[in-house]
């Protein structure tokens, strides 16, 4: 037992290295990791200035994509659109 407990202290205060964060970025986005590694990686990017523009880049992207997901989510005005801009071409619809 005594084995466990010590292991389990030395991985609450784990420092992670950048390579360890950027292998479980998106992991850390998404949310599914354990608080105990959310809470460190959060602490890492919180002081790291190699880590934390990938960071926000990926945030960002995650966030446009989930935004452009709602905005095309209506498979009917996307059709419309689409058919919109083939008859402005000269084109007509299939």
């Amino acid at each position: 037992m005594k084995f466990f407990h010590r292991h389990k202290h030395t991985h609450e205060h784990e420092m992670l290295d950048c390579e360890a964060v950027m292998r479980q970025l998106w992991d850390y986005l998404d949310e599914e990791l354990s608080p105990d590694r959310m809470a460190a990686i959060r602490e890492h990017l919180a002081t790291c200035a190699r880590c934390y523009p990938q960071y926000e880049f990926e945030q960002s992207f995650l966030t446009a994509l989930d935004r452009a997901q709602q905005e095309h989510s209506n498979p009917d005005g996307l059709r419309n659109r689409v058919a919109a801009a083939l008859r402005a071409e000269g084109m007509s619809e299939i």
